[in-house]
């Protein structure tokens, strides 16, 4: 069925012409991912907002919540990071990972299960506890954490305090599977250390694993070197910066080119890759064009027309994205694509590329948590598979945690996806202060009609003391005055024997005005 979708929206399984585009600038460093000229990933980190999922910190239990099964530890941020009882139990193997039965080393005996309960006398308040963030601070809110640390390599992950080894369930040919099976019970990894082989490990050579073992042990020797000298709390390991994440997690076979404009960045990746695969360092390019980066290979064009409120589709059709601080609300619109006779079609190709279009925007955006879409009703069964089979598809790209629902009797389309940090959109963007977010402003005649209820009041109030009234008003909101509303006004003046004097202020708020003295300038309230 996927097959016949991508052939409905002229989409090639094979992936060709990839390119990684890496900007690097004094204030923040910019990664984007083209699929055959398509934008398909896109992160921003700056440097006063570094991201500190993934780093791990040496921390202090300030207080023990029973009723949450939580407590807040001090890990030298304003506010206290979240711990559950949960995240502090030693880890179970992921749900997404297959364990594979290492060879039994001599003297090892069995450990007493820990359960939820035990979790306030292993961490009693004032004792130390070794943290990873596994979700940066959102809002009021701060760091939650875990105890069960792991470190990504290029195709291992490392997991200091797990004696469970796996292979990641992604990976789906049998006879890979038994080959890396093989691969990770000849690794030589120590007592009381978990390792998993990630996706992009499929079809590798043994000695890379080897070599990235090698590279991510030494890593938590530096860290566990870190913990004994440093005094809580402190940060005893960074996550790499977006740079050298980009490189660990995306430069795979997949892509035909790195092109990057900063000379030092090309340094760094070039010694990365180098320790895991020389060829590889081929793919790296220094751009030096006289223009931007992002201008020279389409990518703003296309990171301007993505982050609109409503994103048009191929069909004609579009989509629109509302965040609010419960969900994320995707209506999905025929728009111009009313088709021919066969409206069903019509229906069903507007919602696969919606479908395609949305499982894109959540990378793009970095939106998390409740989503919700809105599909065009369809009738048929089947076309309702198709649709939810293509976001499921999609979804399997998506680096973070996904679920999603089939469509509902009602066309809604029902998924999470985790939530490690703010949404690009909460991090580029600031409330506006002109509409104070609400993302509208009153119509002139509205700001019209209540200054003519104020006046009203305030010249009955005011008839026996003062008859020259000064209103001060948003230029735009005067315009409307004297080309619609002359007539009440003079009817004002008559009724209440008073003068109106107006003055046109630009920097007056469109819904804002003041009516005062024109003779002592004081402010007049109803």
């Amino acid at each position: 069925m996927i097959d016949k979708v991508k052939r409905i929206l002229g989409l090639s399984s094979r992936k060709t012409g990839n390119k990684l585009v890496i900007s690097v600038e004094k204030l923040e460093r910019r990664v984007a991912l083209l699929e055959n000229g398509r934008l398909e990933e896109y992160s921003v980190e700056r440097n006063t907002s570094r991201n500190i999922v993934g780093s791990i910190y040496k921390g202090k239990v300030k207080n023990i919540e029973q009723g949450l099964k939580a407590m807040f530890v001090d890990i030298g941020f304003e506010k206290n990071a979240f711990l559950h009882f949960w995240d502090a139990i030693p880890a179970a193997l992921d749900s997404g990972i297959e364990e594979i039965d290492r060879p039994e080393k001599g003297g090892r005996q069995k450990k007493k299960r820990i359960t939820a309960n035990d979790i306030p006398t292993i961490y009693p308040v004032g004792s130390e506890v070794i943290v990873q963030v596994t979700k940066g601070p959102i809002g009021t809110k701060g760091p939650r954490v875990t105890t069960n640390l792991s470190f990504a390599g290029r195709y291992l992950v490392l997991m200091p305090y797990s004696e469970r080894s796996g292979i990641s369930r992604k990976i789906e040919d049998p006879k890979e599977r038994d080959r890396l099976r093989k691969i990770l019970r000849e690794l030589d990894i120590p007592e009381g250390v978990g390792v998993i082989i990630r996706t992009v490990g499929e079809g590798q050579r043994a000695r890379y694993f080897v070599r990235d073992l090698r590279v991510l042990l030494d890593q938590w020797a530096r860290v566990e070197q870190a913990i004994k000298d440093e005094p809580a709390p402190a940060r005893v390991f960074e996550e790499p910066d977006l740079v050298d994440r980009t490189v660990r997690d995306f430069l795979t076979d997949e892509i035909d080119e790195v092109i990057c404009d900063d000379r030092a960045a090309i340094e760094r990746m070039n010694e990365m890759v180098g320790q895991i695969s020389r060829r590889a360092r081929n793919r790296i390019q220094f751009y030096d064009g006289a223009a931007p980066i992002f201008e020279t290979f389409g990518i703003q064009k296309q990171i301007d027309d993505a982050f609109h409120r409503q994103v048009w589709l191929k069909c004609g059709g579009y989509i629109v994205i509302d965040e609010t601080e419960a969900l994320v609300a995707i209506d999905v619109n025929t728009g111009r694509n009313k088709g021919g006779r066969d409206v069903e079609k019509t229906i069903l190709q507007t919602n696969l590329e919606a479908a395609d279009e949305i499982a894109r925007q959540l990378r793009l955006r970095n939106i998390g948590g409740l989503i919700i879409g809105d599909f065009i009703d369809m009738k048929g069964r089947k076309d309702q598979q198709a649709v939810y089979s293509l976001m499921k598809e999609r979804l399997r790209r998506d680096k973070a945690k996904t679920h999603v629902l089939p469509l509902s009797q009602l066309g809604l389309m029902e998924m999470t996806r985790q939530r490690a940090q703010e949404s690009l959109s909460d991090s580029i963007y600031e409330n506006c202060p002109y509409c104070e977010g609400r993302g509208v402003v009153k119509t002139s005649m509205t700001t019209s009609v209540e200054l003519h209820r104020m006046l009203n009041t305030v010249m009955r109030k005011y008839q026996d003391s003062v008859h020259d009234i000064r209103v001060i008003l948003n230029p735009d909101v005067l315009k409307r005055l004297k080309e619609e509303d002359e007539d009440l006004l003079v009817e004002l003046e008559r009724r209440y024997a008073g003068r109106l004097l107006f003055r046109a202020d630009a920097s007056y708020h469109h819904e804002k005005f003041m009516v005062t003295d024109a003779n002592s300038g004081a402010e007049l309230k109803p």
